[in-house]
């Protein structure tokens, strides 16, 4: 009890100054436009410079990269003569932002496709950005940053986090630029988390700004806003008006629970009904006692033997039975829930217990 117990003032706390002040939040924070987002970038390249980490002869396409490389620079050789273990082939991905013009810098993600043992020290060589349609959006360069190491000698091994995957920081350049007409047609905010009061609120929000009849919740997902005529020359300052906004966002009563880690956590709208209950839990003790043995005295051929005794106690442990009010607001909850006097482990069992008999209006959620 003296662990669950701050565990829950705590909570009270967070949510009680979440009731407090910040009911409210951004338009921004809890949608984004329609047709508004990043797409994904994918390429093939090589990694050089590696320390004899690379890709091993066995990996056949990092020879005939290589030797494809070396061809275009007037190099001619067989692929089944390259040796090098400072080469590894790598997959190249990256996003590519939304409003991203030619020129941009964003950041590329470097993984090892061959047996390369570590990336680390390695430079990629210019490698082309395509997207799902074929076509080359950017390119990527720089020398490889990995998060781990790897080190070997004498058959023994160390190795900490993955070293075969790595990042290039500002190593990629944007070439080409996906266009977003916002002009073309009406604006769609969709929610990152569809709920029908939510969207009515957001609609009414923005009709308070462009006009009753020009916003309108489609459905829990999306609110359609028509801009007005005399605003359609600046939907920049439009739209940043209308995301400034605050609503109240409503949130479905929800209990998330980790059985890995013994976490609870309860939101603002859980509520739970006068309920009865009894828990309790087995505790086992083994303990191990040395024995000796000897033979009887002038004994023929006997010899002493060392053994040892268990010796296994067992406890049910429990609370009884215990009778929990009805809460109807988080500091509610937390007082009832202290009443029981279990650990977060146990009060996972008693939680969803509480869902199956009917006594807990919120939906669990198991990570």
């Amino acid at each position: 009890m003296k662990h669950v117990l701050p565990l829950l003032a705590l909570l009270a706390m967070l949510l009680g100054a979440f009731d407090a002040g910040a009911a409210t939040a951004r338009i921004k924070d809890l949608t984004s436009l329609q047709g508004v987002r990043g797409n994904e970038l994918f390429g093939y390249g090589l990694v050089v410079g590696l320390a004899g980490s690379g890709d091993t002869e066995r990996v056949f396409f990092t020879s005939q990269s290589v030797s494809s490389m070396l061809g275009r620079l007037g190099i001619r050789i067989d692929p089944a003569d390259v040796r090098s273990r400072n080469v590894a082939a790598v997959m190249v991905t990256a996003r590519l932002p939304p409003f991203a013009r030619p020129g941009t810098r964003i950041d590329v993600t470097v993984s090892s496709i061959g047996n390369a043992r570590s990336l680390a020290g390695g430079v990629l060589l210019v490698t082309p950005l395509t997207g799902p349609d074929g076509q080359t959006y950017g390119l990527a360069q720089g020398p490889v940053q990995v998060g781990g190491y790897e080190a070997s000698a004498a058959g023994s091994s160390l190795r900490k986090n993955h070293p075969t995957a790595g990042r290039v920081p500002s190593g990629g350049t944007v070439e080409r630029a996906v266009v977003h007409d916002l002009a073309d047609g009406p604006l769609v905010f969709q929610l990152a988390d569809p709920d029908f009061a939510t969207a009515s609120r957001i609609a009414g929000a923005i009709g308070g700004v462009v006009g009753p009849e020009a916003a309108r919740a489609l459905d829990p997902a999306a609110v359609e806003v028509v801009v007005p005529d005399a605003r359609r020359g600046d939907l920049v300052a439009l739209v940043a008006e209308l995301e400034a906004l605050e609503v109240v966002a409503d949130e479905r009563a929800r209990v998330a629970i980790s059985e890995r880690t013994g976490t609870v956590v309860a939101g603002r709208n859980v509520r739970i009904r006068p309920v009865v209950i009894s828990h309790g839990g087995l505790r086992v003790s083994i303990g191990s006692t040395p024995v000796i043995s000897q033979p009887a005295p002038f004994s023929d051929g006997g010899r002493t033997v060392r053994d040892r005794m268990a010796a296994i106690e067992a406890e049910e442990l429990g609370i009884g039975v215990q009778a929990l009010p009805a809460a109807s607001n988080v500091d509610e909850l937390v007082q009832a829930l202290g009443l029981l006097g279990v650990g977060p482990r146990d009060l996972i069992a008693i939680l969803q217990a509480m869902k199956a008999a009917g006594a807990l209006d919120a939906e669990i959620e198991v990570l």
